[in-house]
């Protein structure tokens, strides 16, 4: 058993290993209280006064107690980001790391900006964690990469994935979980998926390039892969003048 564990976490793509061992690193860390969540949580005030950067990541990795809701939410981390890395972004670590990175950036920035607006601060300055916004992002993309793939919900019901995150969704509303938590989610997957597969579609230009620093970072995205079609210009720009 130990070693069919083994296998299986040693046969996870790079990125997936990574953010999933930090977040079960630091879960723990914090039941067994060597590290404390009151020092991990995004607080602006603290970011941009008294300089405490790290908290700008460090409340991506922490998924509450560990309970069943953090085993639920370990599970969809492991399986969508492997599905993700594995075949969307299959010999693209850098392109998947960025995804992760523009996805935190984008959360980050609804929350401190809705921490500013009248008669919805008080909704945005309760999100301490953006964690479980991240992952719901990635199964949000995985959807848009797989629409027709068969799935079932608890054996109640069947649908295809391009319905995954809105089922999730009413779920989280039925159990009485917090709905914006995947609502934010679903707005940051929405705005990568827009502008790195519809936006070039449509103009030919990807907004969405890697840095050169971030894809020096990942030897294996020197694999030359076959031209990508999402990032080809539209068939009636081809022939322009």
């Amino acid at each position: 058993m130990a070693q069919a564990v083994e296998e299986w976490y040693q046969q996870m793509p790079l990125i997936t290993r990574s953010y999933l061992t930090a977040a079960v690193a630091t879960t723990l860390g914090c039941s067994i209280e060597i590290l404390s969540p009151y020092s991990l949580y995004l607080n602006p005030k603290l970011v941009l006064q008294q300089y405490e950067i790290w908290r700008l990541v460090t409340n991506f990795l922490y998924f509450g107690k560990m309970d069943f809701d953090f085993l639920f939410h370990m599970f969809f981390l492991a399986r969508y980001c492997k599905l993700l890395e594995d075949n969307s972004f299959r010999g693209r670590t850098a392109d998947f790391f960025f995804m992760l990175l523009f996805g935190a950036t984008v959360l980050t920035g609804i929350v401190l900006i809705g921490g500013m607006i009248p008669y919805v601060s008080e909704t945005f300055a309760k999100f301490f964690f953006l964690s479980n916004s991240l992952t719901f992002m990635m199964v949000y993309v995985w959807s848009k990469h797989n629409p027709f793939i068969p799935m079932s919900f608890l054996g109640l019901f069947t649908f295809t994935a391009a319905y995954l995150p809105w089922v999730l969704l009413g779920f989280s509303v039925l159990v009485g979980s917090n709905a914006w938590v995947d609502l934010l989610g679903m707005i940051a997957g929405h705005t990568y998926y827009f502008l790195e597969d519809v936006y070039p579609q449509m103009t030919g230009r990807r907004p969405l390039k890697t840095p050169w620093f971030i894809k020096a970072l990942f030897a294996d995205d020197n694999v030359v892969l076959a031209a990508d079609a999402r990032f080809a210009p539209p068939a009636q720009n081809l022939h322009q003048d």
